[in-house]
C-alpha cells in the first residue's frame, strides 16, 4: 500500500528548498564581490577560455572545410569560364591577324603588279587566277577572264617577276593558260648580256627551264639573265624570263645545255597580267644589267633597248623564224647567227 506523507513533509521539504537557494544566492553574491575587489574571476576565465580554445578550432573545421570546397568551386567555374572565353578570344585574333597577313601579301603581290605596269608603260589587264595544275605533265592556269572580258588564245601572261605562260583556250568566262615551264612549251629567248638567241623549253617543274643546243663557242655564262627574244612575233621581245643557274655538256659533249630559274612565280599568286597590246620590238643586244618588271622599267611603246648587236644579228632579230621541230643536238657546232630558234608552240 503506498504511504502517505502528511503536510509536515510538505513543509519540510520547501523549507530545504528554499534554504539551498539562499545559500546558492549567498554563493554568488560572495562571488560577485570577491570578483569586484579581486578580479581573480577574470583571470580564471581567461585560463579557461585558453583551454577551450582548441575545442571550439576543432569543432569549427567542418564549416571551414565546407567554406573552402564551396569558394574552390566557384573559383575553378568562373577560372574555366574565364579560360573558355580568352581561348576563344585568341583564335578569333589569331585568325585576324592570318586574314591581315594573307591581304598585306596580296597588297604586296598587286603593288608588283602595279609598279612593272607603271614603269613599263604596258597595256595589261588584271586578271585572277581560279584554278592551277602543276603536274609535272600538265603545267596550266584558269583564269577568271575569258573571251568577252578582251581575252584570246595567244595572249601572253605576265607578273612583277616576268613572263608567265600564254593563253591557249578560251571561253566567255574564262581562260586557260599554258605556263613556260609545260614539257610541251618552247619560247624563243636570248641571253641579255651577250644576245645570243636560244630557246627555253619546259621541264614539268615550276622553278626550272631547259636552254637545249647551246654551241659551245656561245657568250653564255652561269648568272646571265635571260629575255624574251621576239622571235616567232607571240612575245613581245625585252620581257625576262629567267635566270641561268647551271651549265652542263650534253650527251654528245659537242653541246651545252643549260638549267634556267624562272623569273616569274609561277608557284605563287593570285593574279596575273595579260598583255592586251605588245610594246615596240627592242634590238636584244649587251647591256650591263637585267632589267626586272618588278624592279626596272620594262620595255616601254616606243623604246628600244641597247642596239649594239652586230649587223647579223640585227638582221636576224627583224626576220620572222620559220618553223621548225625541237632540235636534236648535232655533232657539228652551229652558231646562234646560222641556227634558226623555234617558234612558241
Amino acid at each position: 500500500m503506498p504511504s502517505y506523507a502528511g503536510p509536515s513533509a510538505a513543509r519540510s521539504g520547501d523549507i530545504a528548498g528554499t534554504l539551498r537557494l539562499l545559500a546558492y544566492l549567498a554563493l554568488a553574491v560572495a562571488l560577485i564581490v570577491l570578483d569586484h575587489r579581486g578580479g581573480w574571476l577574470s583571470r580564471v576565465r581567461d585560463r579557461a577560455e585558453l583551454l577551450v580554445q582548441p575545442l571550439w578550432a576543432v569543432a569549427g573545421w567542418p564549416g571551414q572545410v565546407v567554406q573552402a570546397l564551396s569558394n574552390d568551386a566557384g573559383t575553378r567555374t568562373s577560372l574555366i569560364a574565364e579560360n573558355r572565353r580568352l581561348r576563344n578570344a585568341l583564335l578569333m585574333s589569331n585568325a585576324r591577324v592570318a586574314r591581315l597577313q594573307a591581304a598585306t601579301a596580296d597588297n604586296a603581290r598587286l603593288r608588283g603588279l602595279l609598279g612593272a605596269v607603271e614603269r613599263g608603260g604596258l597595256d595589261v589587264q588584271l586578271a585572277s587566277i581560279l584554278d592551277i595544275d602543276l603536274d609535272p605533265t600538265r603545267q596550266r592556269l584558269v583564269l577568271d577572264a575569258g573571251s568577252s572580258d578582251g581575252a584570246r588564245v595567244g595572249q601572253v601572261l605576265i607578273d612583277a617577276g616576268g613572263v608567265v605562260g600564254q593563253i591557249i583556250e578560251t571561253t566567255p568566262m574564262h581562260s586557260t593558260a599554258l605556263l613556260l615551264t609545260d614539257p610541251d612549251h618552247a619560247l624563243p629567248v636570248a641571253v641579255l648580256r651577250s644576245g645570243v638567241r636560244l630557246v627555253a623549253y619546259g621541264t614539268g617543274r615550276s622553278d626550272r627551264l631547259t636552254l637545249a643546243s647551246i654551241p659551245l663557242s656561245s657568250d653564255v655564262k652561269v648568272g646571265d639573265v635571260v629575255v624574251t627574244s621576239g622571235l616567232g612575233e607571240r612575245f613581245p621581245a625585252g620581257f625576262p624570263v629567267g635566270t641561268i643557274a647551271a651549265l652542263r655538256p650534253d650527251e654528245s659533249r659537242a653541246f651545252l645545255i643549260g638549267d634556267v630559274k624562272p623569273a616569274a612565280q609561277l608557284d605563287r599568286g593570285r593574279d596575273v597580267l595579260l598583255l592586251r597590246s605588245a610594246p615596240a620590238r627592242a634590238v636584244i643586244g649587251p647591256v650591263a644589267e637585267a632589267p626586272r618588271l618588278g624592279e626596272n622599267a620594262a620595255p616601254a611603246a616606243g623604246q628600244t633597248g641597247n642596239t649594239s648587236t652586230t649587223p647579223s644579228n640585227a638582221a636576224s632579230a627583224t626576220q620572222p623564224a620559220p618553223p621548225v621541230q625541237r632540235p636534236a643536238p648535232q655533232p657539228q657546232a652551229a652558231t646562234p647567227e646560222s641556227r634558226p630558234p623555234e617558234p612558241t608552240r
